[in-house]
């Protein structure tokens, strides 16, 4: 993966992940730092579009990998996950940790961010017990000096003993000057001189009974100082990595066995317990950040902070931050609703119209008449519907959605939302893969690898379809506009909409909670794990680079999947509603099959089999409903709502029959996309087919408790 399958060169295994060289002169650049400190932002501003990304091997966890030529030389940026430590605690830390220790990279790089750079440094003093190739670049510096923030770079570099940079990634200032730093630092040009750290006596008298022996036996290129305190401050993980990278357990040495042992005797002769070692390890470093700190940084203004975090107060307060939530969804889906309209016409309009050039094309090279319907009437005209109902909100949707995620308010709604997915006993990052599934439930279940506990990550994937994905929505939209919004006044119909929209998606995430609730009680026990969440500072979303790249990343990844899959389901659909049996069609037999039983669950057999067929693509389910209802052999578009809204009434839609569609929109069984993802992501059929039961038996049994209460009350 990663560069492996896309280059040819010398391959080299450094660690976990296989790195191709296309030159043995190539420099393997590790790209390391805290969470949110805009690592990415570096590696894109240097990578460009040379990037690959795949998930390390037996890990759930992505990496992405770049080139960039740098004076004609070639340098291979390996972007690991964000740490916040050395002391592994996470899949994530656990993989960024093995990278930077055995899987000798030429050079780290480890992104700061300049607004915080105390936090930081604790992982930079880490970085530099286990290798001295390291190049500081302290990013964010154009934020710093809006917070009056000054950092002294050349004294930072003076005590660190290594090079520093200041750049400000996002503007691409200060990336130039970087790579001149770690072409110096991988090509051994510049030798640096970083400062170890001295810990308490009793603990640097075991490391210096230790370390000779453990210097004699290792085979493998590590500072030997490091590996004799990781010895003495024992970690299960990280021993077995190294067991595994040296090719031996350091323990069976006789040697370094012997000296362990006296080493180990010492500190307990001090009353230094195994805890004791960690905690003194942890507060030799965090007191060495802070005297670097204070000897480098100047705040100009101590307040630097004080307007996020008065902000925070009423976006993260338990009386508004969930009410401020709630409203600003309700206004996403208002610009996505009132947005997509036009747009979605005009598409509409220019798709069809092409359709008759199609249809005279195929004439003109003679095709016989069943291959041109099957092509256009059936394959065309599916793809032409789902492109011009799902691109308009996506394109709006996206870049909204990036924007919240681009000024830092995201990980606000991971912070609210964590008591509840607590008391779930499920894990508070949940929150954000269930926003990433409004967008695309796939997307979402991808994002569940920033879960770190297995069981914690299961949960999130197995009920992430409870919220609607984006091919839903137009579905969703187009009910309680014909059926409920139509009755108010036209200038409230959007705002009633928005307003039935977002009611639909808060019953979603209950559904979500309650669902996690169960799963956790039953197939899926366990304590909720706990985890750190970093609220970032506010800052202001680079919009034109937002627009572009949720655009190219997102929309336009999601919309060309959807129409891989939406192909072959207009082909099925053309055959179903084409082959004839006696005097009804296929299709018309699988619609009177399953009618019994739609009708119980408030639904008729056409709506039941169109959310069958729409398995491939939720977008297409309300064309095939109007296939079916007007008994023709392809996809049908209407001019108004209110002509659909004429065509379903005469067919026996009710309120009812519309609450109960909706309902089982929102509660159904993923699309084929999304189940091929979560199979993907699991391994296993069992949980891809729990994944694919467990929302359908929910919306089934409450679409019958709704159908059934109307009924007995004369509702309906």
């Amino acid at each position: 993966m990663g560069l492996t399958h896309q280059s040819t060169g010398s391959a080299i295994d450094t660690g976990e992940l296989t790195i191709i060289r296309t030159s043995p002169q190539d420099k393997v650049i590790a790209l390391a730092g805290n969470p949110n400190v805009g690592k990415s932002t570096v590696f894109n501003g240097l990578t460009g579009m040379n990037q690959h990304t795949g998930n390390w091997p037996g890990k759930t966890v992505t990496n992405a990998q770049g080139k960039y030529v740098h004076n004609y030389k070639n340098f291979i940026l390996v972007d690991i996950p964000g740490t916040y430590s050395l002391l592994a605690s996470s899949v994530e830390e656990e993989v960024a940790r093995d990278f930077i220790c055995f899987g000798e990279p030429d050079a780290v790089v480890i992104v700061a961010d300049a607004t915080c750079l105390e936090r930081n440094l604790n992982l930079v003093l880490q970085i530099l017990e286990v290798t001295q190739n390291v190049v500081l670049c302290v990013n964010l510096l154009d934020e710093a000096q809006k917070k009056k923030i000054h950092i002294d770079l050349q004294e930072l570099s003076h005590l660190l003993g290594i090079p520093v940079v200041g750049a400000s990634a996002r503007s691409g200032i200060g990336l130039e000057k970087l790579m001149d730093s770690v072409e110096e630092v991988s090509f051994h040009q510049r030798r640096t001189n970083p400062k170890s750290i001295v810990y308490p006596e009793p603990l640097e008298q075991a490391v210096s009974i230790l370390q000779p022996a453990v210097e004699k036996a290792l085979t493998k290129p590590l500072n030997a100082r490091w590996v004799t305190l990781k010895l003495l401050d024992w970690d299960d993980t990280l021993f077995h990595s190294l067991s595994d990278y040296i090719g031996i357990s350091l323990l069976k040495v006789p040697d370094v066995a012997e000296n362990y042992q006296e080493a180990k005797d010492l500190l307990r002769r001090s009353s230094w317990s195994d805890e004791k070692i960690r905690d003194e390890v942890v507060s030799s470093i965090v007191a060495k950040s802070e005297e670097i700190y204070q000897h480098c940084v100047y705040l100009e203004n101590k307040a630097y902070n004080h307007r996020d975090r008065t902000i925070d107060k009423w976006l993260t307060s338990k009386a508004a931050g969930i009410p401020i939530m709630i409203l600003l969804l309700g206004l996403i889906f208002w610009l996505t609703i009132e947005g997509a309209n036009y747009p979605s016409e005009l598409l509409s309009s220019l798709f069809f119209g092409l359709q008759e050039h199609l249809v005279v094309f195929f004439h003109w090279i003679h095709a016989p008449e069943w291959l041109t319907n099957m092509l256009v009437m059936g394959v065309y005209r599916t793809l032409a519907w789902v492109v011009s109902v799902m691109l308009p909100p996506m394109a709006i949707f996206f870049p909204l959605f990036t924007l919240l995620e681009d000024s830092g308010y995201l990980p606000r709604v991971a912070f609210n939302m964590d008591k509840f997915f607590k008391k779930a006993n499920a894990h508070g990052k949940q929150s954000l893969t269930m926003c990433m599934g409004f967008g695309c439930n796939a997307c979402g279940v991808i994002g569940c690898r920033i879960i770190d506990s297995p069981r914690e990550r299961l949960i999130a994937i197995l009920t992430n379809n409870f919220v609607p994905c984006n091919g839903r929505f137009p579905t969703l939209i187009a009910i309680i506009t014909m059926f409920f919004a139509g009755v108010a006044a036209l200038p409230l119909q959007s705002a009633l909409s928005t307003l039935m929209l977002t009611g639909i998606i808060i019953f979603g995430v209950c559904m979500t909670l309650l669902s996690s609730k169960l799963l956790s009680k039953t197939v899926l026990k366990g304590i909720p794990s706990s985890f750190a969440l970093e609220l970032p500072p506010y800052r202001r979303p680079q919009i034109g680079k937002v627009i572009v790249r949720s655009i190219f990343d997102r929309t336009l990844f999601v919309l060309g999947r959807a129409a891989a899959v939406a192909a072959p389901a207009g082909l099925i659909i053309w055959i179903l509603s084409n082959v004839m049996v006696g005097d009804a069609s296929l299709l018309s037999y699988c619609t009177s099959f399953f009618d019994p039983f739609a009708q119980l669950i408030g639904l008729d057999g056409v709506i039941l089999m169109a959310f069958i067929l729409g398995f491939p693509a939720n977008e297409i389910v309300m064309p095939i409903i109007i296939m079916s209802y007007l008994c023709s052999g392809s996809i049908m578009e209407f001019d108004s709502l209110e002509q659909l809204h004429l065509l379903l009434v005469e067919h026996g839609w009710t309120w009812l029959t519309a609450v109960c569609t909706m309902l089982f929109s929102l509660l159904h069984f993923p699309c084929g996309t999304t189940c091929w993802t979560i199979y993907k992501e699991t391994k296993s059929i069992k949980w891809t087919a729990l994944a694919f039961f467990l929302p359908t038996l929910s919306g089934i049994m409450i679409c019958f408790l709704v159908a059934t209460f109307a009924r007995f009350f004369g509702l309906a």
